[in-house]
């Protein structure tokens, strides 16, 4: 820390319980209280020194060795800061640090301690002291947290602008570029952290600096001057990521619900921490003001912790709308655990399902601006002009809703109607598969099993039976809490899919061997009747393989018929499929279109 001796003489202040004295060998004629202290000293430094106490002086003064009594409560930076002033005007040794400079020169102002006053007085030396503080780091933060002290005065003086300016300036600075030292603040001070080797101090250490080298520093200033350091920075135009990394670690100093999981014994023990609920709320409302609107400069965990929090602490309705918009705009980056948020007081639900549809919402309209702006665009479930790349944001987001409904469902408080808008906000193009939809559907009926069937009709039509994968489907055929419909619906798909499988294989053998024909023809002809051989036995391993395949699907097929025969659908299939056209062989018959397929499977009848 920089520091500045000022004066020669020896010290001649000493204290008496709540006075100091001068023990110059004179009779003190002029005492000067402020708050509970009192300083008796003499009339003439003091005069030479100070154009106010000159002033008061001459209005009080009664005659030649009259004694005066002064009060000057208002002084900045109170008695400590006379103290030093007092010591200057007497000439005695004195020592002025980055702590202590700020309330200095603030009295010094208010004493009108000018060059009127004899040459070198107190404010230039403060000033041109306070300028070599302001050129390193440590010393600025030391200053700026100074000046809460005498705030008005510091602001008059324009210390605090100035102490902002240069640290801002030092934190857009490259620090590696000017070997600056940055010695770690000391939160606890030991007799072994205070020793000397060779007459140098071993307490402070050079700093690594990357680029958070500034967040923990200025995490101790206070709220007002944290922000205006903050826009400052803002301002001098440093990178949004580091600007919201710093906000985030200000935040989790101050926000003690921000560093652990929100539970429900939480929400009973906001009162417990240092600061009030009211101090706590108005802090994280100014916080959220601070962060970049850029998006993704803050984690999106980050952003679901400060909107828990604000639930918590009852913010704003516009600040929680505020950080429900931020976590929308990227809410493909947040993760199941971070979106179960917990419902305060005593609501129906567990977790807050209407947050999620809201912050769903928010994300909707976000991809649907994104893709009138681009010439990607989505229509009808088809992407045009683009990649399916543009598509992975819609895809993470339907995987998260899935699983958040799957989690929620079990709520038996968890209303249907809530639970399809959930659902139903996610297109069906964002879902390669529906095997977490098929999923949180059947965690809601085993729940809910008093739904009607409508009910249960209702919510089925939600996924696609065709988006189903094999695991899915043979879950969902056996599974009796579906309808009848949907899990005709999902043989029909199951089947259309077998015979696809092995027309395809059909084709893919019929090439093989014309392959083969000419591969070992050719082969023949070049003498190459080893290399045939080899060939020929990797090819019958193919196909072997093929085979094999071929007679579990087969398996897996009749063991689907003898379900429906026990279902009694068999007769109504048939007779299904003799109005629409007759059954074609497995080994010839080619896959129908979606369209005809999707037809066939609503015409089945359930009696």
């Amino acid at each position: 820390m920089a520091f500045l001796r000022l004066g020669s003489k020896p010290e001649v202040f000493h204290r008496e319980a709540h006075s100091w004295v001068c023990t110059s060998g004179l009779p003190s004629d002029i005492c000067i209280n402020i708050g509970e202290l009192s300083f008796k000293l003499h009339k003439f430094p003091l005069l030479s020194r100070c154009g106010l106490l000159e002033k008061l002086i001459e209005e009080c003064s009664n005659g030649e060795g009259s004694s005066l009594s002064l009060r000057l409560d208002d002084i900045p930076g109170g008695a400590m800061a006379f103290e030093l002033i007092s010591k200057f005007c007497y000439g005695v040794r004195m020592e002025l640090t980055a702590l202590n400079v700020v309330s200095v020169r603030c009295a010094a102002e208010y004493l009108e301690m000018t060059e009127d006053h004899g040459d070198g007085n107190l404010i230039m030396q403060t000033e041109s002291f306070l300028n070599q503080v302001l050129g390193n780091w440590a010393d600025s933060i030391t200053a700026l947290e100074a000046c809460e002290e005498v705030l008005a005065h510091a602001e008059e003086l324009h210390i605090v602008p100035r102490c902002i300016d240069s640290l801002a300036a030092k934190a857009c600075a490259d620090p590696s570029l000017f070997s600056w030292p940055f010695p770690v603040r000391e939160t606890k001070k030991s007799p072994e952290n205070a020793g000397l080797w060779n007459g140098i101090s071993t307490v402070t250490k050079t700093r690594h600096t990357g680029e958070d080298w500034w967040y923990r520093d200025v995490s101790f200033l206070s709220l007002p001057l944290y922000k205006r350091l903050i826009l400052a920075i803002e301002s001098k135009g440093l990178r949004p990521e580091s600007i919201a990394a710093s906000v985030e670690h200000y935040a989790r100093r101050y926000l003690p619900l921000m560093n652990r999981q929100s539970s429900f014994d939480d929400l009973h023990n906001v009162n417990t921490v240092t600061t009030s609920e009211a101090d706590q709320r108005v802090l994280l409302e100014e916080i959220v003001g601070l962060l970049p609107n850029k998006k993704g400069v803050a984690s999106s965990k980050f952003l679901i912790r400060l909107l828990r929090t604000a639930m918590v602490l009852h913010a704003s309705p516009s600040c929680r709308e505020n950080l429900e918009m931020k976590v929308g705009a990227q809410l493909d980056q947040a993760s199941l655990v971070d979106i179960l948020i917990p419902n305060l007081g005593y609501t129906e639900t567990r977790f807050n399902i209407d947050c999620v549809q809201r912050i769903l919402d928010h994300f909707m309209l976000v991809q649907q601006a994104a893709a009138l702006a681009t010439p990607c665009a989505v229509e009808e479930g088809q992407l045009t002009n683009g990649s399916p790349d543009s598509l992975k944001p819609m895809t993470m987001v339907a995987t998260l809703i899935d699983g958040f409904l799957a989690e929620v469902a079990s709520d038996v408080n968890f209303k249907l109607p809530k639970f399809e808008a959930l659902a139903a906000t996610i297109p069906d193009y964002a879902r390669p598969h529906d095997d977490g939809l098929y999923h949180a559907i059947d965690v809601y009926m085993k729940a809910h099993h008093w739904i009607t069937d409508d009910e249960r009709e209702q919510l089925c039509k939600l996924m696609n039976c065709q988006k189903l994968s094999l695991e899915a489907s043979t879950h969902a055929a056996q599974n009796e809490r579906l309808p009848l419909r949907v899990i005709v619906q999902v043989l029909f798909f199951e089947q259309l899919r077998l015979r696809t499988s092995i027309s395809g294989w059909f084709f893919v053998t019929d090439t093989l061997e014309n392959s083969h024909n000419m591969t070992a023809t050719r082969e023949c002809r070049n003498g190459g009747a080893d290399d045939v051989k080899q060939r020929v036995s990797e090819l019958e391993k193919d196909c072997w393989s093929m085979k094999e395949e071929i007679r579990k699907l087969m398996k897996a097929k009749r063991s689907w018929r003898n379900f429906t025969r026990r279902l009694g659908f068999n007769r109504k299939s048939n007779s299904c499929c003799a109005k629409g056209s007759k059954p074609s062989n497995l080994g010839t018959a080619a896959a129908p279109s979606t369209g005809t397929t999707q037809q066939n499977c609503e015409n089945i009848e359930v009696t």
